[in-house]
C-alpha cells in the first residue's frame, strides 16, 4: 500500500518526505486523461473498452457527474449469470469513495490506506469528474519533485550562505473546513526561505510546523489565523484559533491521540500526529488553550552555520 511506502505519521518520518507531500494538492498529480462510460451501454461494450485500454475499472458518468464505478469484478459477474447485454447502469458500484482535486495530497495516500482501492476518482468544487489518482500517480509526482529538489540543492550549494532577510512577517487567515486553501501559508513562507538559501533542514522544518498548525485549524477549530515572522535568526510561527479549544493539551501533545470525528477521519485526518510533528520539529513550543481559543507559539532558529545543506 502507499502509506506504508511513504510512512507519514511516524514519528520517525524524514522531514524531507513530510514536506515532499504538503503544499502539493491532488489536481496537481492526478491523470486527466480519463476513460468513463455512460449508464447505458453494455457490459459487453465494457469488456471490450477494458480489453482494448488495458484498465480495470471505469467511471461511470452523466453529463460529468459521477454516479458509479463499474471493475472487472462486475463485468466477471454480468459473465457468469449471462448478463452481458444489460446495461451497465444494473451492475456498477454506487456512492463510490472520492477525492476532490483542492485536497493535500497526504488527504490521498490515507485513502489509499484506509481502503482496499487501486484508484479514485477525483472531483472539482461543481462536483464534476475531472481525474482519476492512483498510487503510481504519488509515486512518480513524489520522483519528479525530488529530482527538482536534488538540482535546486546543488545550485544552492554552489552559492554558499543564505543571504540577509531582514524583518518579515506575513499573517494568513485560515478559515473552518477550507480545505481549498489549506497549505497556503507553509508553502508561501517555504518559497521565501528558498529565495533567501535558508538551510535546507530549516526550510523544512519550518514547512511542516507551519503545515500542520493549518491543517489543525481547518480540521479542528472555527477558524483562526497563523502569523509568521521571519528573521535572520529564527522563524517564529504564532497559531491563533476561535475555539473550541484543546481539554486536554497533555493528551493532544501524545502521539496517537486524537478526537477528530468520523467525518474528518474518513477525510484522511484524526491520525494524533499533528501537534506531535510540529512539537518535534521546533527548537521552542509553547502552547494555551480555552474554550474561547488555542494559541500555539512556535520558534525555530537559523543555525549559526548557514552554509547550504549538503547532499
Amino acid at each position: 500500500m502507499i502509506k506504508k511506502l511513504i510512512p507519514v505519521y511516524e514519528n520517525q518520518t524524514p522531514l524531507v518526505v513530510l514536506e515532499l507531500i504538503q503544499g502539493h494538492k491532488i489536481s496537481e498529480i492526478m491523470s486527466t486523461n480519463v476513460i468513463s462510460v455512460t449508464p447505458d451501454i453494455t457490459m459487453r461494450d465494457v469488456k471490450k473498452m477494458m480489453k482494448d485500454g488495458g484498465i480495470s475499472g471505469m467511471p461511470v458518468v452523466r453529463q460529468r457527474r459521477l454516479i458509479g464505478i463499474i471493475s472487472v469484478e462486475d463485468l466477471l459477474n454480468a459473465l457468469e449469470d449471462g448478463l452481458m447485454d444489460d446495461s451497465v447502469e444494473k451492475h456498477m458500484s454506487r456512492n463510490p469513495v472520492i477525492l476532490e482535486e483542492q485536497m493535500p495530497v497526504s488527504f490521498a495516500i490515507d485513502y489509499f490506506e484506509n481502503y482496499s482501492y487501486n484508484r479514485f476518482p477525483v472531483l472539482n468544487e461543481n462536483k464534476e469528474l475531472v481525474g482519476m489518482l492512483t498510487g503510481r500517480d504519488i509515486i512518480m509526482h513524489m520522483v519528479k519533485v525530488m529530482n527538482r529538489e536534488i538540482g535546486r540543492l546543488e545550485e544552492i550549494a554552489r552559492y554558499g550562505h543564505h543571504t540577509e532577510i531582514g524583518n518579515v512577517i506575513r499573517r494568513y487567515a485560515v478559515v473552518q473546513n477550507d480545505f481549498k486553501n489549506a497549505g497556503k501559508a507553509s508553502s508561501e513562507v517555504k518559497t521565501l526561505l528558498q529565495e533567501h538559501k535558508v538551510d535546507r533542514k530549516v526550510i523544512r522544518a519550518v514547512a511542516t510546523a507551519i503545515y500542520e498548525l493549518e491543517i489543525n485549524q481547518v480540521v479542528h477549530s472555527l477558524g483562526g489565523e497563523i502569523v509568521c515572522r521571519i528573521s535572520d535568526h529564527y522563524v517564529e510561527v504564532l497559531a491563533r484559533d476561535r475555539g473550541p479549544g484543546i481539554e486536554d493539551i497533555e493528551k493532544a501533545l501524545s502521539e496517537g491521540f486524537s478526537t477528530a470525528t468520523d467525518w474528518i477521519r474518513s477525510m484522511g485526518f484524526g491520525a494524533g500526529m499533528g501537534l506531535p510533528n510540529v512539537k518535534r520539529v521546533s527548537d521552542d513550543f509553547q502552547i494555551q488553550s480555552s474554550t474561547a481559543g488555542t494559541e500555539i507559539k512556535v520558534t525555530i532558529n537559523l543555525p549559526v552555520d548557514n552554509s547550504a545543506e549538503k547532499i
